[in-house]
Parts: C-alpha cells; structure tokens; sequence
C-alpha cells in the first residue's frame, strides 16, 4: 500500500471515528483538549470533501458540522489585544469552554497547522468561517508568542522557528522572516553538532515533525527550504534508527501513558513505514493524516530492515537540562524481532518521565503490552501507571543482556515492578522464562516475587532492597539448542545452569553473569555509589 492509500485511510478512519462522537457543551465533541477538536474537525471536512475516501455519514451534514466545530474552536481564541494571553486558547475546557483560561501550548503547533489547513481548504469554506480565520491569524501574528530567541533548542523553540518563517513568510514581515532564518540555522547547526536534546520524545518529536513540514508546504524560498529539508531528512533518520515495526525502542526523556508501556501514537509511523496494522482507535492523530513528509529510500531502508544482522546504536545526547560537557550516553541493540537497551545515566527529566531501558518488540500481529522493562517506583508513580522511576539504580548493556542493580539507599518503594508483555510464561524459583514471537526470553530476579496477570499484559512485582534484574533475549534462529517455540526446553537449560552462569554478593551491591551466549558480564556499586562495569574479564568502554 503507497503512503498516498495510507494517508486517505487515516483520514477515513479518523472522520468515521469523530462522526458517531456526541457533542458536549459549546457544540465540540472533546474537553480535555481543545486541540482534538481541531484535529477530528480537520479530518472530518477531508473526508466529506473527497468522495475517493470512504466514510460511513452523510457528506454534506459531515462538512456542516465541521465547519462548526472549526469556528466553535476559533472563537474560543483571546482576541483581547490588552490581555497577556492575546492570541491564545484554552486547552482543557471542562467544565465550560467559555470560562476556561487561555493556555500557551495550543497555539504553538495547532497555530501552524491552522495555516496549513487553511491555504488547503480556505476556498470550500463558508465567508464566515474564512473571516474568522482571518481574526485568528491577526491575533495570532500580532501576540508575538513565539518571538523567543534559541537558547534550548527544544520543541517549543522548533515551533516558535516554524512561526516565524510561516508568519513572516504570510505576511510579508521580512524580519520576523529573517528572524526565522536565523533561528533555523541555529537549530540545525546545533542538530549537526550534537543532536536533539530531547532523545525519544515521542509527543515533542512528532511536533519537529509537524511544524517544519508545515513550513516545507507553506513558504516559497529556496535556501529555507532547503534548510527545512535537510532538518526534516534528519528527525525522520533519528526515528529511523530507533524504529522497530512501529515501536520507538530504548531510552526515552519523555514517555506518556500512551507511549508506555504499548505503542499508541503510531499513526506517524503508520503513514511513513506501514509495516504493521493500524489499531482500531488512535491515541494520537494530530495530522498525520494531512501533513506527509517522505523519509529518504535509505532512511527507510534502516527502520525496515530484515536482514537478520543486529545494529548496535551508541549516541551521546545533550539534553537541555545539562551541561554540555556531561552528556548522557544512550545504547541500543537492534535486530528485526527485539531491540534491547536504554541510557546509561538516570536524570530526571520533565515531569520525571525519563523512560530508562526495556526490552522492545514490534507491533506487528501484537496486541496489548510491547514494551518488558523493570522499574523502581519513585516520585510521580501512581498504582496502575507504571511511569515514574526512582534516581537509583546502575545499569549495564551488552547487546542482548540488561543487568540493573538497585542497591540500598537508592530511594523510591521498597520494590520493584515489572512489566511483560503477553505470550507463554514460565515461573521458576529466581526468574521467568519466556518465548514472545520467536524470541525467547530469560529474566532472573530475587527469589519471593509475584506475577499478577492484567488485560494486556502480566505485571511483575519484587519486593526488598536492595534488587536486580537481569534480562536477556535470545532469537530462536539464533542458538540451535531448543526446539522452535519450545520454551520448556529453553526453561529448564536456562534455570539448570543459572547456578553457574549468575553470582551475586550477599548484599546484592554486585552480581556477575555468564549469558546464554557465553559473555561473562559483571557489574557493582561501591559504597561511594560509583559502578563498576566489566564484559570477559575486561573493563566496558560503556561510553
């Protein structure tokens, strides 16, 4: 299927998904954010709009509606040039959209799409509504939000660069124009030197992603697009390399709860690579239906590659929150059926989100839980949503081995939490043992754990510190020892020999271990807290 099919389905999908949606006070159909409304109503004009696009309502009351909601959305904008939030919207409008208070944040990208959408389908809409867009680029313009100069190279300076161009470019302000070019250089210079900041972002990526491919379809200038192209070719060879089958595997500065622990906002990914089945429901459109940048062949080539041959992946990050001579050093171990891997530091990142290491499959034929990783709850952590981790803990990578150790004093519960997705389980005495679409999977922990089984996935819980895991994952093509899918097999030799293949001291500050490859992996913490990392005898380079 082209990309061009794709898009349409999205588009499809997303309108019938919006079009049987009650409507709530002030005639949208969503609260929480004000900037759903503007997505679904977006999508819903696409749909009633092309007749090649399938769509289960009455085209011509779909397109009334939309147009309604679209001006529902725009006169909820402060269109009070004295006011300190001119130009703004609310996000969340419960209970009454009209009483809510402006917010900073859906101007920033929502602001940017709305142009798009207009040059698109400014000359099908009613008078009304076009002079209502109108007003809201006015205010938009003339409130200056995004009239920031780069300092933290994060989304919200992306945004406010695409901005600038977009605005400038519209309404012929040459230096705010100029002022975009400038930003943009920087950004990209920056991009060049030392990357993105914000490592595997998902919500914030896609805003990257967003925002200059809106300045890609938006502004006629040579040498800016070219900039946007070349910025663009790199966000989507990041997302390559870290892409498996639809999941964004390893370490994360940012993971929601439908980032964590399964792979919802897809529908970028869907669009650009579709190699795996697009969900019944989106926890995320935005407009990835409507605004498409093609990756590169090669680009492509590296998210799908089924060649069999493992990527190793190491890259050093500055992230805003840092100075630039401490980066965070960030690994991954990537083959077609599982990527292993995380960052090597823990910091605390916005709202504590830093999502560290884990085990990743791809969503191809799976459903529920992608995502096996262990965790020490700490600041944030609420029952049920398995985010938030505590500042403890040392890690050790080495392809398909995760060793973590949790020594006393690390903070956070007396306790470890594990999350594993579904397949065939099997509980031994120090571990489980499992085989997940042709992987098999090894993890041993302390002794006394307990596994609840959920919905979508089985949750591990280890209680005491100090603690360790240990998790490995096998290929099943790749050692000839069990039978295919035998995981019996694989149990009983992985737990017979676990006596000779795992040490640990008694105060569980260092653990030694012998993988089912035959790598000799050590790792301990001294009292002063500092690791100690060794692979066959010798010293990891782990940087």
């Amino acid at each position: 299927m082209s990309y061009r099919l794709r898009l349409n389905e999205m588009i499809s999908k997303a309108a019938n998904q919006v079009w049987s949606q009650p409507h709530l006070e002030g005639g949208l159909w969503f609260h929480e954010d004000i900037r759903n409304n503007f997505y679904y109503s977006s999508y819903l004009a696409a749909a009633a709009l092309d007749e090649s696009i399938p769509f289960q309502g009455d085209r011509e009351k779909a397109l009334h509606t939309a147009w309604e909601v679209l001006h529902g959305v725009l006169s909820l904008q402060n269109r009070n040039p004295d006011d300190a939030m001119y130009g703004h919207w609310p996000l969340g409008l419960a209970p009454s959209p009209a009483q809510a208070e402006p917010n900073p944040l859906p101007a920033e990208l929502m602001g940017l799409l709305m142009v798009y959408f207009h040059s698109r389908y400014g000359s099908v809409m009613p008078d009304s509504l076009n002079r209502e867009f109108t007003r809201t680029f006015e205010a938009l313009l003339c409130s200056s939000f995004y009239r920031v100069p780069i300092q933290l190279y994060n989304h919200h300076e992306a945004k406010y660069t695409a901005a600038k161009l977009i605005y400038g470019h519209r309404f012929q302000d040459d230096g705010l124009f100029k002022d975009g070019r400038d930003s943009l250089t920087r950004i990209l210079e920056r991009l060049r030197e030392k990357g993105m900041p914000e490592y595997g972002g998902l919500p914030w990526f896609w805003h990257w992603v967003q925002a200059f491919t809106c300045v890609l379809e938006l502004v006629e200038d040579a040498e800016a697009t070219n900039d946007v192209r070349e910025l663009l070719d790199y966000l989507w060879a990041v997302r390559a390399d870290y892409y498996l089958g639809g999941a964004w595997a390893g370490a994360r500065s940012r993971s929601l709860p439908h980032d964590l622990p399964c792979d919802l906002n897809v529908a970028f990914d869907y669009v650009q690579f579709g190699d795996f089945d697009l969900p019944e429901r989106l926890a995320r459109v935005e407009y990835a239906g409507l605004l498409f940048y093609p990756a590169k062949e090669e680009t492509r080539r590296v998210a799908l590659d089924r060649s069999g041959k493992p990527r190793e992946l190491k890259r050093a990050v500055y992230p805003e929150n840092r100075s630039e001579d401490q980066p965070l050093h960030s690994y991954l171990y990537r083959t077609d059926k599982y990527a292993i891997g995380g960052m090597w530091e823990r910091v605390r990142e916005f709202d504590n989100e830093q999502h560290r290491w884990e085990l990743t499959l791809p969503l191809r034929g799976r459903a529920g839980v992608n995502r096996l990783y262990f965790f020490q709850p700490g600041e944030g952590y609420r029952e049920g949503d398995p985010r938030h981790e505590s500042d403890g803990g040392e890690v050790l990578y080495h392809q398909n081995v995760v060793i973590a150790l949790y020594p006393s004093g690390s903070g956070g519960e007396d306790r470890l939490i594990g999350i594993l997705p579904k397949g065939k389980w099997v509980c031994r005495r120090e571990g489980l043992y499992g085989y997940l679409g042709g992987v098999y999977v090894a993890i041993h922990l302390p002794e006394g754990y307990s596994l609840s089984e959920e919905t979508d996935r089985y949750v591990v819980n280890s209680r005491g510190m100090p603690s360790y895991v240990v998790v490995e994952a096998v290929d099943e093509e790749e050692l000839d020892r069990w039978p295919a899918g035998d995981l019996e097999a694989f149990a009983n030799d992985a737990d017979q020999t676990l006596l000779d293949r795992l040490k640990r001291s008694t105060d569980l500050h260092s653990i030694e271990y012998v993988s089912l490859r035959g790598d000799r992996l050590a790792l301990s913490v001294g009292d002063g807290g500092t690791p100690a990392r060794s692979m066959n005898g010798v010293p990891m380079e782990d940087r």
